[in-house]
């Protein structure tokens, strides 16, 4: 009872076995590996996604603490050239 308060979400043994049931049925068995390898290679792109925009943070932040630590480095631009 508490536990379906905290997390409304929470799946028993008995809901887990339906709707594996019933993806079996709608999908059969042999589309059920084609989508587990859909779902994988999404899942693993995702995460590759994820890492890259990771790498590009971690550049940036390097970028920024070196162009901080020697200012004289930083392009100075007049506003008023044109």
């Amino acid at each position: 009872m508490i536990l379906s308060l905290v997390y409304p979400l929470a799946f028993g043994t008995w809901e887990i076995i339906a709707i594996v049931a019933v993806i079996i049925l709608l999908f059969g068995g042999r589309k059920i590996p084609e989508l587990m390898q859909g779902i994988g290679k999404g899942v693993k792109s995702f995460k590759k996604g994820m890492n890259e925009v990771e790498k590009e943070m971690n550049e940036i932040t390097s970028d920024i603490d070196s162009s901080a630590k020697s200012p004289d480095k930083i392009e100075k631009k007049n506003e008023y050239s044109k």
